[in-house]
């Protein structure tokens, strides 16, 4: 989007160019949402410069909130010491009523000392805060200073190194004999309690970072692309230069370990970071067992350095920067930018964070996020309700349950003797837990998944605790079970174990104790050679790239999030048995039908919630599903949408109802399986784009003088790579044309669970059973994302054709924006439809 010269909307709103009207009335009705603490379904169409509206109208808020804030502490502050004059009724008089007077009256004063002292300590905690940002901000030479002392430090840390190599080399031949003590590391370490405090890693030793956390506002979106275009955005604001923003990300992004990144996985990554981070803490006690010849573990993370990480902070606090320019600062200063973000977190005005982080609550509180009386803005929000669904929902096979307990078994097996009692009742636990899922799925687990067949195939639905109960595990405590998970990092010490062991390239030291591994290694390969002949690949030797691959996939920590899941509400959810084929190819899913319940902490604590997107029709599913079911006040919600910037010339939507030979257009589901009725797409993101190039291609050749082409055609499936996230304007979408309706699979057991749960649940809308509004509300949700593809700017246009004449129906025809609905044509026959089209671009064609 183009900044354009500064300007400013007349009232209160900054603004880098004159905005639009639509503009200024999306900004007035955010900041009227924010200030009365409102839940609001906010609807812009794409090109009409919504992250901008969001920017400058929440941030005008914020300041405008700081600002009545500080007029209100310097008010309190001095009257506070002459009495109770300028306080409020309620900041003057606590609830005494029964007491006597005297009582009353040290009360009243006790309060208000109270009060004019936490007023005074958060004055000069901010003041702090200030000094030290504008100091860093001016004082360039503060930042050549830390970055010399760190080059200095590191030219130490590569001396002590080679120091240390240059003795263990002298050591000679007799270091050969000691025995490996790199296994120490697999070891579980003693599992104290079940209801020790909950730290997250790396915070423990920042005392001196703990500060109030200030009003901000929390901005998530779906993508990483998306959050670093907004961030670009807050840079060209009027705001840019004064905000305080930090970016978060997962240490998938934000790693600047080599080390650690080349495992690829988000889960691999996650668990050796935190494993590094509890080495750090035990690496006194390691140190003191060197003179026992015992070899310091190295696996301590270089960036976590809790100077540099203060450095980093602060410097994100002073300056914008998107996760890229992130990175590259921690790379630079030698600092985690995972954790040194997340420290920056409580000074923060703005918040930049991926969705999983902000509705995923264990995710949340590991973050540092406090939602109480903070904002939060949901943007690209339009199918919010399937997010939350599917963050929360996990999926388990066989193969991966058997792989689990073999290794998990291999793993007790050889280190029994060195764990402690509690680890070893942990560990038969979940290889009790493990045991019975397989059987669930009708198989036994010391078993070759690949080779046993399932007798009685097909999807079964099961209740929560039907589930528990037929599978004999009600009797174990889950929530313990998934707290060890979490806190002893088994799954962590197993992965590592079988790095060691599982590969060929793994040489085994000891004889009779590794012995009993090798039959992981090859039940491990039959696996790999089993689900490779399921696939009908032809079987041949390993390779080193398979068992990479078999490596970085840990079963366990699958698991683990199934196992977390069944901890749900049993209301709230459905397991589903899909049983298929063999043992290896069955699943255990759980279906979260309620996402209402994970979001209903979100509204609760927050003083406000902006839901927005471009194409946010049909709201119905949002205030039903997702906000009355989480217990927000009908009147709480706000609901505002806007049209287009486009001119009404700019666009022809039609709802086309016949074809040439008058046949009435209905492509429905019996229909579908007809040859010619059948499209294809690209699998992989790299085809896709692939594709896109040579269509532009072909469409930068149509325009050149004396080219033969006259047009390039782009067909994609609704839903698929292509209906959503990719911008087709100008010449790169003209028309747009949807064939049929896409309604989802009603056969699906998941979504007819779903439509059962929902008829149970929710009382009839308009006549219609909520099942049957379901269906139709995830229809033209992929229609709407479809059809929005095209216009992308004020001075764009396309036409846009609706094959089907159910499309007429009002029930249908009423879901559409308001923006395309009220632009619509209906045409019964073909040949006025193409007339209008022929004008329409003939038109269009001319003026260019």
């Amino acid at each position: 989007m183009e900044s354009g010269a500064a300007g400013a909307v007349p009232g209160r709103f900054p603004f880098p160019y004159t905005p639009y009207r639509i503009q200024e009335q999306f900004m007035e009705a955010l900041y009227g949402a924010l200030e009365a603490g409102r839940v609001g379904i906010f609807e812009s169409p794409t090109g009409t410069g919504k992250s901008l509206s969001l920017i400058c109208g929440a941030l005008s808020w914020l300041r405008d909130w700081e600002e009545k804030r500080r007029q209100e502490e310097a008010q309190l502050l001095a009257l506070g010491a002459g009495g109770q004059d300028g306080l409020t009724p309620q900041q003057a008089r606590p609830d005494t009523a029964g007491q006597p007077d005297w009582v009353t009256a040290f009360v009243q004063k006790k309060e208000e000392r109270d009060m004019v002292n936490r007023l005074k300590e958060e004055q000069i905690r901010r003041k702090k805060r200030e000094d030290r940002l504008e100091k860093i901000q001016r004082n360039v030479q503060l930042k050549y200073a830390a970055k010399r002392k760190r080059c200095e430090e590191d030219e130490a840390k590569r001396l002590l190194q080679l120091s240390k190599e240059a003795l263990s080399q002298g050591a000679g031949e007799g270091a050969l004999d000691l025995p490996d003590h790199n296994e120490d590391e697999l070891i579980l370490a003693e599992y104290e309690s079940d209801d020790e405090k909950k730290v997250v890693a790396g915070l423990e030793e920042d005392d001196d970072l703990e500060e109030e956390h200030v009003t901000k506002i929390y901005y998530c979106s779906r993508t990483h692309s998306q959050l670093s275009q907004f961030v670009h955005e807050v840079q060209k604001s009027p705001f840019g230069k004064n905000i305080r923003l930090v970016s978060l990300g997962s240490r998938q992004n934000l790693c600047v370990n080599e080390e650690v990144r080349r495992l690829g996985t988000l889960q691999l990554i996650n668990d050796r970071c935190m494993e590094m981070q509890k080495n750090k803490h035990e690496k006194k006690s390691n140190e003191e067992n060197e003179g026992k010849k015992r070899r310091v573990s190295h696996t301590i993370c270089p960036f976590y350095s809790f100077e540099q990480m203060q450095f980093l902070r602060d410097e994100v606090l002073v300056e914008v920067k998107d996760i890229e320019q992130l990175v590259s600062l921690g790379r630079e200063t030698k600092a985690c930018p995972y954790y040194g973000s997340r420290f920056a977190i409580p000074a923060a005005q703005l918040v930049v964070l991926p969705y999983q982080m902000l509705l995923h609550e264990p995710t949340r509180n590991a973050a540092g996020i406090k939602l109480k009386d903070q904002v939060v803005i949901i943007d690209e929000a339009h199918n919010l309700t399937d997010t939350i669904t599917c963050i929360h929902s996990a999926e388990v096979s066989g193969s991966q349950l058997c792989c689990a307990h073999s290794q998990l078994s291999q793993y007790m097996e050889r280190y029994r003797k060195h764990l402690k009692a509690k680890n070893l009742m942990y560990i038969k636990q979940i290889l009790y837990l493990l045991e019975q899922f397989v059987a669930m799925l009708g198989g036994n687990v010391n078993q070759n998944p690949g080779c046993q067949a399932v007798s009685q195939t097909g999807t079964v639905l099961k209740s929560i605790n039907d589930f528990l109960f037929q599978s004999q595990i009600d009797n174990i405590n889950l929530f313990k079970i998934q707290r060890y998970c979490e806190k002893s990092l088994i799954s962590r010490k197993l992965l590592g174990f079988v790095e060691r062991y599982g590969g060929p390239a793994s040489a085994v030291k000891t004889s009779k104790e590794n012995q009993k591994l090798a039959g992981l290694q090859d039940f491990l390969l039959t696996l790999q050679q089993g689900s490779d002949k399921e696939a009908g690949t032809p079987q041949s030797p390993p390779v080193e790239g398979e068992h990479d691959q078999l490596r970085t996939s840990s079963p366990l920590m699958q698991i683990e999030g199934f196992l977390s899941a069944l901890t749900n509400a049993n209301q709230d959810g459905r397991i589903i048995l899909n049983r298929q084929g063999t043992v290896g190819q069955s699943s255990l899913k759980f279906l979260l039908l309620n996402p209402a319940v994970h979001f209903a902490k979100v509204v609760e604590e927050c003083r406000a919630v902006i839901i927005a997107g471009g194409t946010m029709q049909p709201v119905a599913d949002f205030r039903e599903q997702l906000l009355y079911r989480a217990g927000v006040d009908p009147a709480r919600i706000v609901e505002f949408s806007c049209g287009h910037v486009i001119p009404p010339e700019n666009i022809l939507p039609i709802i086309l109802c016949s074809g040439p030979s008058n046949q009435q257009l209905e492509f429905t589901y019996e229909t579908r399986d007809l040859p010619q009725m059948i499209f294809q797409e690209p699998k992989k993101a790299n085809q896709v784009e692939q594709v896109l190039v040579e269509y532009a291609k072909c469409i930068k050749r149509c325009s050149q003088t004396g080219g033969q082409m006259t047009g390039a055609l782009l067909l994609s499936v609704v839903g698929g790579k292509m209906s959503e996230g990719i911008n087709f304007s100008d010449d790169l979408g003209r028309c747009v044309i949807m064939v049929g309706m896409p309604y989802p699979n009603i056969r699906s057991p998941e979504l007819q669970e779903k439509m059962t749960w929902l008829d149970k649940t929710m009382p009839r809308a308009a006549g219609q059973a909520p099942s049957r509004v379901l269906i139709e509300n995830l229809c033209m949700k992929a229609v709407n994302q479809s059809i929005g593809r095209a216009i992308r700017h004020q001075k764009d246009f396309a036409s846009i054709l609706l094959l089907d004449h159910r499309y007429t129906r009002p029930a249908i025809f009423n879901k559409l924006p308001q923006w395309i609905r009220e632009r619509t044509q209906v045409k019964p026959a073909f040949g006025s439809a193409f007339a209008e089209l022929r004008k329409f671009h003939r038109g269009k064609l001319d003026a260019l």
